[in-house]
């Protein structure tokens, strides 16, 4: 019999339960015990659903209130020291200030997981660190699986993934000098749940697929020496890449299985098919858990059947990674456009193609032979449907010259024309795009979408909180403004509305981390946009005040990266599409005499491949696509794009390519580290380092603030700084957010007048 299982499944539930139940517990609407309730709810929901599919094990350790990176910094006893809690006993109050910030001390570190949309907290160590253990919650979450009668197969983030994901709190201070007890608390763990009868322990280590120095590869070969002799069978689980370049030395590991991305990477197959140890479990990913495209299961047998052949009960199949990275169900579905529907795949309909593979093995194709014609059908008919092309498109793809990437001057000689127009101070002060969105606003949106309100009356409700926004702006003394995006429910989905090509879910959610969900949109086909999308209500804004307001947009790579893409065409393709829809935008936001826009693009870093040999493609398409969308603005609109929550620091050249006038970036969480690497890079253009976390509730004060300016203009030439949050403020609410963006510009104008004499005009500086 072939074992089937997953690598990890949805936690937010269908309905994103976990979201609300989070929300009303940090609003002090309900206590721990309700929190926790609804965890052991949606894991039993979870796990019957992976009963249901029959698969071999299901999946335990893989749920998480907030992130999984931060529940084995607890289930390590590792979390900082400056947070002052006990490991052992913590609350799940102190677990969501350490991914949360509390009065005294700011949140860790938030950035991507791998090349993925998902947030994790960062592991902060140092020499002080120790690693004695903290709650029961792991053991505990494993004994209720072991409950429903199912075999269990507990997931862990292997020592070598979570020590190169984690970060030194003293710089030249290296990771690998905590790897000895580190292995310790790692066999301490393994050691007990052998102790609870548990059969087989995922570890992932997806670090095997980055560039690892052979210091990084002789720890892992250490930790695993050591780790072996006390554990249960360790299931190597390895994902989002190859992990070829390393096969000899993870075959020689005391391991019983590795598991492979068999959709990103299947050429490593071939050669783990001829170095396979003797008696090592192969688990075969094939189904992609990336991505919601439904599976061609014909193309699946293709590639398991032979391994079945060879290898009979060592074969295991399962989904290419964590199907923690796709939506729950299809059911819900009811409004998807009904020709794109058929092709899809969320988490419930993979485990139900990973049952029909696990079937045409064991029992023949024709067991199954009626999902496999509907496989068919599928794939047939997303080839063939007409609406994937679009002969205008196609045609201005065609048409793409080297002229059409450019602006037409200089940032050097641009940047005199920009400060001629705005006359802005220094230490100019803005907001990155969005305001709280309000349960009122929320509600209007709402009311829109099921008809409850006309367009007329949506539109009203939408310029008086605009209206509201500008008021309240100009009331703070911020020097360039923004609409607010009271209008859109995300910087993604917002725009998948409106263009075509795009299809829209009901309830595709995703978690990005902690209680954010995002619904990503489906790329299904050719990217064209038929209007304008934001004009209007720009231009709306605009005609409230004279100060400059923001044109705000999603960048092409952001809009390509945080939707589900198709996978028909090289990504490439689809980002010059969407870039070409944008650049539409841009011209006829200029048109419209707004003379400040922002083309966010926090997924540019994200989009890397993991393997540095494969980076300069990608940049390279990824920097055509914002430069087609920007190069069409004239040299006196300024061009401001915005990143986040990631390491920029490898990419700063091809930052520098983008060619923006303006530079906003999120520094606040990684204690400025980011900022001074832009400074020793020299950047050339302007540039606007966070000066506070969004994330985390904490209003900053004035002087801390002042101090934080100051800091960056050591590193960055006033006459080129910009000071903001360090991303858009729809989380928050609107006391917190006044408060809190009052302070930022006092504290600009205290170090604005300590610079310039108070008659000084600096406007042009």
């Amino acid at each position: 019999m072939v074992t089937s299982h997953i690598l990890g499944y949805p936690r937010i539930g269908e309905r994103r339960e976990l979201k609300i139940a989070l929300e009303t517990f940090w609003r002090g609407e309900v206590n721990e015990a309700y929190v926790r309730e609804v965890g052991a709810h949606l894991r039993a929901a979870n796990w019957a659903r992976q009963t249901r599919a029959g698969l071999g094990f299901v999946s335990a350790g893989d749920f998480a209130f907030y992130d999984q990176m931060l529940n084995q910094t607890v289930l390590l006893g590792c979390p900082p020291r400056r947070f002052g809690f006990d490991p052992r006993h913590l609350s799940l109050r102190e677990y969501f200030m350490l991914a949360r910030g509390n009065a005294d001390q700011p949140a860790l570190e938030m950035t991507k997981w791998f090349d993925t949309n998902y947030h994790y907290l960062v592991p902060e160590l140092s020499e002080a660190t120790r690693f004695d253990g903290g709650p029961e919650w792991y053991f505990d979450e494993v004994r209720e699986a072991l409950g429903q009668g199912t075999p269990v197969k507990p997931v862990l983030i292997g020592p070598l993934t979570f020590l190169r994901l984690a970060k030194s709190t003293r710089r030249g201070w290296s990771r690998l000098r905590v790897l000895d007890a580190l292995t310790g608390a790692y066999a301490a763990i393994l050691e007990r749940l052998k102790a609870m009868d548990v059969e087989w322990v995922q570890i992932d280590e997806p670090a095997l697929c980055l560039d690892l120095e052979p210091a990084w590869l002789d720890a892992g070969a250490s930790a695993y020496a050591s780790l072996s002799a006390r554990a249960p069978k360790l299931l190597l689980a390895t994902y989002f890449g190859s992990t070829e370049d390393y096969l000899d030395r993870i075959a020689r590991l005391p391991l019983h299985g590795i598991h492979l991305d068999l959709v990103r990477a299947p050429s490593q197959l071939e050669k783990w098919r001829a170095q396979l140890p003797r008696g090592w479990v192969l688990s075969a990913g094939v189904i992609d858990g990336r991505n919601i495209w439904r599976t061609d299961l014909r193309r699946a047998l293709a590639t398991l059947q032979p391994l079945h052949d060879s290898i009979r009960e060592c074969l295991w199949i399962a989904p290419s990674c964590s199907l923690l990275h796709v939506p729950v169900s299809l059911a819900g579905e009811r409004r998807l456009d009904p020709e794109v529907r058929p092709w899809l795949a969320f988490a419930d309909e993979k485990l139900d193609e990973i049952r029909i593979l696990a079937a045409a093995l064991d029992r023949g194709e024709s067991a199954v032979q009626d999902a496999l014609e509907a496989s068919d059908a599928a794939r047939r008919a997303r080839r063939s449907s007409v609406r994937a092309i679009n002969a205008k498109v196609r045609s201005r793809m065609a048409k793409l010259v080297p002229a059409l990437f450019d602006r037409t001057a200089p940032f050097t000689e641009r940047i005199g024309k920009q400060r001629a127009r705005l006359a802005l101070p220094l230490l100019p002060t803005t907001t990155i795009g969005s305001f709280p969105q309000t349960a009122t606003v929320r509600r209007t949106r709402a009311d829109f979408r099921r008809g409850a309100i006309g367009h007329l009356q949506y539109l009203e409700a939408m310029r008086a909180e605009i209206r509201r926004a500008i008021e309240r702006q100009d009331a703070l003394g911020l020097d360039v403004l923004v609409h607010g995006e009271a209008e859109r429910n995300d910087m993604v989905e917002f725009f998948g509305e409106q263009l075509w090509g795009f299809a829209l879910t009901q309830n595709g959610w995703v978690q990005s981390y902690g209680s954010r969900c995002v619904k990503p949109p489906i790329i299904y086909g050719d990217v064209f946009r038929p209007e304008a999308m934001t004009v209007d209500l720009a231009r709306y804004a605009q005609s409230l005040t004279a100060k400059p307001v923001k044109g705000m947009l999603t960048g092409p790579v952001t809009l390509l990266q945080w939707s589900f893409a198709r996978d028909d065409q090289p990504r490439a393709e689809t980002a010059l599409q969407i870039a070409l829809a944008i650049r539409d935008e841009v011209q006829e936001l200029e048109k419209a005499g707004i003379s400040i826009i922002q083309i966010d693009e926090p997924a540019l870093r994200e989009g890397l491949p993991l393997k540095k040999r494969d980076w300069a493609a990608y940049l390279d398409w990824a920097v055509r696509a914002f430069r087609l969308a920007a190069s069409v603005a004239a040299d006196e609109t300024q061009i401001h794009t915005h990143m986040c929550y990631a390491e920029f620091s490898d990419i700063l050249p091809a930052i520098t390519a983008m060619d923006a006038d303006v530079l906003t970036i999120e520094t606040s969480r990684s204690n400025r580290a980011l900022l001074e690497r832009f400074g020793a890079f020299e950047y050339p253009n302007e540039i606007g380092p966070g000066v506070y976390d969004i994330h985390s509730p904490r209003v900053p004060q004035t002087e801390a603030l002042i101090r934080l300016i100051e800091r960056a203009g050591e590193v960055i030439p006033l006459q080129r700084l910009w000071v903001n949050p360090d991303c858009g403020l729809k989380t928050r609410d609107w006391p917190e957010t006044e408060a809190a963006l009052r302070n930022m510009v006092a504290a600009a104008r205290h170090l604005r007048a300590r610079v310039l004499p108070a008659e000084t005009d600096c406007s042009g500086v």
